[in-house]
């Protein structure tokens, strides 16, 4: 199948500017799942869920169809970096304990790749996807970052951004739910991480291809004036978690 490659471009920035979740949604699935031995973090990126499974399992296989973004990866030395399709994994059959996968699932083929979850994951093993939804600021800084995304990116943004605006609901998930806590991500950021992150975006990336210009440059202004004097705000993202088992 055709990789679907929205992310090799910005690969440093990526790793740069992308929040880290929090440690406690590692915590969790490493109590639900069946034991701690080995965790597959597909599609990867520039690592940040595999870095936050370090702290909680033996072994942890980190992939990528771009090796561009694996090349930008955090190091950890339990953790083994593979470049290789979601659809078509390069691990044994029943040896993972469990899967991650970390605002990626809505780029994949969903019949291809949950067959090649059925047939790494040991029984009982483990399934997560998660997604986290537009950060959170402020009131007056929210709705310009909500503005980007709806207006100026519309035409810019992939298909599959559907399935992020609804939640993952109307996405297929064909193993036995559990009902996971609730759980929220945080960081404390300068104006220019807010600006960078954006720029991570794939639809400003298809921006700057056909436009020839960057759209973040369209709300800097507003967004720095209405960021005032005060250096750190805390932004925020509420995590979509499913959670199932084999």
């Amino acid at each position: 199948m055709n990789f679907k490659d929205h992310f090799t471009k910005q690969a440093k920035e990526y790793a740069k500017y992308r929040p880290d979740y929090p440690d406690e949604l590692f915590h969790y699935l490493s109590q639900v799942s069946p034991s701690n031995k080995l965790a597959w973090d597909c599609a990867t990126g520039s690592g940040q869920a595999a870095n936050g499974l370090a702290n909680y399992f033996k072994k942890i296989i980190a992939s990528d169809a771009s090796a561009n973004q694996v090349q930008n990866a955090f190091n950890n030395e339990n953790i083994i970096y593979k470049v290789f399709p979601a659809e078509k994994a390069e691990i044994e059959s029943s040896t993972v304990d469990l899967i991650t996968v970390a605002q990626a699932l809505h780029w994949f083929d969903f019949n291809k790749f949950y067959s090649e979850a059925r047939r790494v994951l040991r029984k009982k093993g483990i399934i997560a996807v998660w997604l986290y939804n537009l950060v959170e600021i402020s009131d007056t800084i929210d709705p310009v970052i909500k503005r980007f995304d709806e207006e100026i990116l519309k035409d810019y943004w992939p298909p599959e951004r559907q399935l992020f605006y609804d939640e993952y609901k109307s996405i297929p998930f064909p193993f036995e739910q559990l009902s996971p806590p609730e759980f929220r991500m945080t960081a404390n950021w300068t104006v220019e991480n807010l600006l960078g992150f954006l720029s991570t975006w794939s639809a400003v990336q298809n921006y700057i291809e056909k436009e020839k210009s960057n759209p973040v440059d369209l709300v800097k202004s507003e967004i720095k004036n209405l960021w005032g004097n005060q250096i750190y705000k805390t932004a925020g993202w509420k995590i979509v978690l499913k959670i199932g088992k084999v």
